[in-house]
């Protein structure tokens, strides 16, 4: 899912981009933000149309929560900048600003009314099925937005889809049988799966040792940071069962379960009262901020932490890493406290020693040189390829839910979708950590059953739709330059 997300990302920008507001609809939780400075601010001119910051941060929080969502909840910040989701926004909002500009010059135009009605059918500003202007108020308030800033991303959000139907046109009788000819084609193989377990691989310390040599500046200790950190507690604040009530209603959309559902009162009561006494704690803990500050607090704690450490939230380092020794950081929220903290002092990175990184380098040297020695395996068993000794599949078509053993039906997919896509009779294709040889014996071409037509209707459709949309996209490239105004946004 990650991988497909990040292949298809430039030129699905628009789908991703309707998401974003079916997400919302959905119950928008707030995951992961993006700041350089004000929002108000434009970062990227493209064309004529201005990106504004408050645009990346949102659809930023958008794809952060989508890959957040996929790796089960464990995506943080420094994995987030490690994967460039930052430069995948950007290049969204680049690729919609392409499509206003081409909406502008050929007068595609969306009225209030249309944006009304949109949102309107949002669910998570509805109550029994009706637009509630109280929930959508709390939403804006929440993700510090105006109402005519988040309705321009609507008025958006409907040009580019008219404007996208443009080019939708339904498949031609000919698409339709060359497509379907091609979903209809099986091939009968003789397969080997090749494994690290194939290998008599022998760890060579001269070798762990020379490739440490050459990659020595990569072996870095972490950054680290001397702190003095003042603890706010907020789970003895008061709050009545009235004040969770309201607060629940007015910050509804902010409590759903896994799958995006809106958790009901009862569902959501223990959360939105930890929320409640966070926020009624505000004012204790600037309180303590202020005391801190005139050395006036003697219960403070000091730690030292390397830098992402989880003892702090991946929002407290990103400031900490702006600011430098002898700040004091205005009350963050941690758990369910406060921390303020103050920093004592910053010890940076230095390259490890041979010892220091020799677990890191061995896994590392172990890892490539297993996989030089298996693709020459692979090169030799397809050099000498024995049938004999191979797996002997049935005739497999390019469709999910098939397991060839023995891979996993996530693997098998991706290897059927490689070797239908190739044109060589045998090769080698690469699956996860696995080397596949494989030698085509035998093939035929059904005809397209009656049952199976939608689908390759749908199929071809859905490619026909793709292929102009990016090619589009590559005209729109030439004709509408981009000016960006902050580094990090593009490779």
């Amino acid at each position: 899912m990650i991988s497909w997300m990040q292949k298809h990302n430039k030129y699905l920008v628009w789908t991703i981009w309707i998401a974003t507001i079916a997400f919302i609809g959905a119950g928008f939780v707030g995951w992961g933000s993006y700041n350089f400075g004000s929002k108000a601010s434009s970062i990227a001119k493209v064309g004529e149309v201005d990106i504004k910051q408050s645009k990346l941060n949102m659809v930023y929080s958008s794809i952060y929560s989508q890959y957040n969502q996929a790796l089960g909840g464990k995506l943080d910040d420094a994995k987030a900048k490690e994967m460039g989701i930052i430069k995948q926004a950007f290049a969204q909002l680049e690729t919609q600003a392409k499509l206003l500009n081409f909406a502008k010059d050929i007068g595609i135009i969306v009225s209030d009314e249309e944006i009304a009605t949109k949102l309107a059918n949002i669910t998570a500003f509805q109550e029994k099925g009706a637009f509630n202007r109280a929930i959508y108020d709390g939403y804006l308030r929440s993700q510090r937005l105006k109402a005519k800033e988040f309705e321009e991303t609507l008025r958006e959000d409907i040009t580019i889809q008219k404007t996208l139907a443009l080019i939708n046109v339904d498949a031609l009788q000919l698409e339709l049988e060359a497509i379907g000819a091609g979903m209809n084609v099986s091939d009968k193989i003789a397969y080997m799966v090749l494994t690290n377990s194939d290998l008599d691989f022998v760890l060579d310390e001269k070798k762990v040792k020379a490739y440490w040599d050459m990659q020595k500046s990569s072996f870095l200790t972490k950054q680290s940071y001397d702190l003095s950190i003042a603890w706010t507690q907020t789970s003895d604040m008061n709050v009545t069962d009235e004040e969770v009530r309201e607060y629940y209603e007015r910050n509804s959309f902010n409590y759903t379960n896994a799958i995006g559902k809106q958790l009901t009162y009862e569902e959501a009561k223990e959360l939105a009262t930890k929320d409640l006494k966070i926020k009624k704690s505000k004012k204790r803990a600037k309180n303590s901020y202020v005391a801190f500050k005139k050395n006036q607090i003697k219960d403070i704690q000091k730690v030292t932490l390397d830098l992402g450490d989880n003892k702090l939230t991946p929002e407290v380092w990103k400031e900490i890493k702006e600011k430098s020794v002898g700040d004091i950081l205005k009350p963050k929220v941690v758990g369910d406290t406060y921390a303020t903290i103050k920093i004592d002092n910053i010890v940076k990175p230095r390259e490890k020693t041979y010892k220091e990184a020799y677990s890191e380098a061995s896994v590392l040297y172990a890892n490539q040189a297993k996989k030089e020695e298996l693709a020459k395996l692979a090169e030799s068993r397809l050099k000498d390829f024995n049938q004999s000794s191979a797996i002997i599949s049935e005739f497999l078509k390019l469709e999910p839910n098939v397991e060839i053993k023995p891979l996993n039906s996530e693997e098998s997919l991706k290897f059927l979708q490689k070797l239908f896509t190739s044109s060589k009779e045998k090769g080698i294709i690469s699956v996860s950590d696995k080397l596949i040889v494989y030698n085509i014996i035998e093939q035929r071409v059904s005809s397209v059953d009656k049952n199976e037509t939608d689908i390759v209707r749908e199929t071809t459709n859905k490619l026909k739709q793709s292929t102009f949309e990016s090619n589009l996209i590559k005209i729109l490239d030439k004709k509408y330059p981009t000016e960006v105004y902050r580094g990090g946004l593009t490779n």
